[in-house]
């Protein structure tokens, strides 16, 4: 038992610490954001001495916050529907139907793993304005299925090769099409996988700032974390209204991670290993 407890306080310490440098921020932006003008001035560290909600008021509705979440919400939301589609079909047919140059094609994707936005936003830039396509939702929708795609088939593609394929032998022997053991065998096994990966292109989506400020150049079109980020230039000298917004910004994050993180680490963990 001496043995025992000295590791586990050597783990527990640096986790410890890791947590609370992860957590101060956001404690720290929640006590400027009720704080009023001119007490962040007086003293930015001191906690306030009540809750003050019109700092979020004036983010919400003034600054556009709620354009930008709506934005969001309509962009992710598409975007994570069209990924899980076609990551669960390419998944399928990259792990369980037999065909030639599978295995280049799925290598294929997995170099899309290694190609950052930064290398090829020119070209996108440039392909999405010569369609008409900068500005648009479609546009942006496009480039995050695009940008995320490969991932989602990695996963997916893991995670089907767990399944036995006498699973599928029996389903078509039964008289299902290749479609029908889609549909009817590999969603439904396949509902740990999906909701992990949904969950991760869904922060993947929503925390995105580059992709978002390259593709919607109007504020009518701005995503939320877009609209932060230009928060700061507009309410340089009222940081409790800019903290408000980033609060806003990072609550349905943090909800997600309080809710959900069990489901995104054993999706993950049975789509890491080959059964």
């Amino acid at each position: 038992m001496s043995r025992v407890r000295p590791s586990r306080w050597l783990l527990a310490i640096p986790m410890s610490l890791l947590a609370l440098a992860t957590i101060y921020p956001l404690l720290f932006t929640a006590n400027v954001a009720m704080k009023t003008r001119r007490d962040y001035i007086l003293d930015r560290f001191s906690l306030t001495d009540a809750v003050r909600w019109e700092n979020i008021s004036t983010a919400w509705n003034s600054a556009g916050m709620s354009r930008y979440f709506v934005n969001s919400l309509i962009v992710v939301a598409l975007s994570v529907v069209l990924l899980l589609l076609l990551g669960s079909m390419a998944g399928f047919a990259l792990s369980q139907l037999r065909f030639r140059g599978s295995s280049a094609l799925f290598l294929a994707c997995l170099a899309g793993l290694f190609v950052p936005f930064q290398v090829i936003m020119v070209p996108v830039a440039r392909i999405m304005a010569d369609t008409a396509l900068i500005d648009t939702y479609p546009g942006l929708i496009l480039v995050y299925v695009a940008q995320f795609l490969p991932f989602t088939v990695f996963l997916m593609t893991s995670y089907y090769r767990t399944i036995p394929p006498e699973i599928i032998d029996a389903a078509r022997i039964d008289g299902n099409s290749v479609y029908g053991v889609y549909r009817r065998i590999m969603l439904p096994l396949g509902t740990p996988a999906l909701l992990s990966v949904g969950i991760l292109d869904t922060l993947f989506c929503w925390n995105d700032v580059l992709m978002a400020l390259v593709m919607m150049p109007s504020a009518d079109h701005r995503t939320l974390m877009v609209g932060v980020t230009s928060l700061r230039g507009q309410y340089s000298d009222d940081i409790p209204t800019f903290a408000s917004g980033v609060l806003i910004a990072a609550i349905p994050v943090l909800v997600v991670y309080l809710f959900l993180q069990r489901q995104i680490a054993d999706g993950v963990a049975a789509g890491s290993t080959k059964g």
